[in-house]
């Protein structure tokens, strides 16, 4: 029977007033802010595509996605960042989708000792999984399935 880890290696991103916790392994690249191609008719949380290794990778800003906040409160200049992460669905048209980041993300070390669960969602159709505390800090862990299925649904490509 294999054991679980003790600890686990996980990402805290800065977004829009609120902080993202996704599994380290979840994350390919970190990258610059650049303003993404636009998407014609996309809903105002799908920011565009930006351009990543060969791929179109669509930029979501999730705090508009849950509905928490407005990038209105986004980092200004230099500090924004994009998030390119693995998406779990394993399809071919969308391998991946980004996350729009305020700032450098942090590496966490989560272990049961610092990591609480402080609500799980649900809610049917929430891009949220849980809202947990890490070290006393709160944070908010995406729904990566929930992400995905509504990129499937904006993109016709994807689907």
């Amino acid at each position: 029977m294999n054991e679980l880890p003790s600890s686990l290696r996980g990402v805290l991103i800065q977004a829009a007033g609120s902080q993202l916790l996704l599994p380290n392994a979840a994350v390919a690249e970190v990258l610059s802010y650049s303003d993404p191609e636009p998407i014609a008719n996309a809903p105002a949380w799908l920011l565009g595509r930006v351009r990543w290794r060969g791929w179109q990778v669509p930029l979501v800003d999730f705090s508009r996605l849950d509905g928490s906040e407005s990038s209105a409160q986004a980092a200004a200049g230099g500090r924004r960042r994009v998030l390119v992460v693995k998406a779990p669905g394993g399809h071919a048209r969308l391998p991946y989708f980004a996350f729009l980041a305020d700032g450098f993300p942090r590496l966490m070390s989560l272990s049961e000792a610092t990591l609480e669960t402080l609500a799980e969602s649900s809610e049917p159709g929430s891009c949220i999984f849980a809202r947990v505390a890490i070290n006393d800090e709160n944070a908010v862990v995406p729904d990566m399935d929930e992400v995905e299925s509504r990129l499937r649904s904006e993109l016709p490509e994807a689907a």
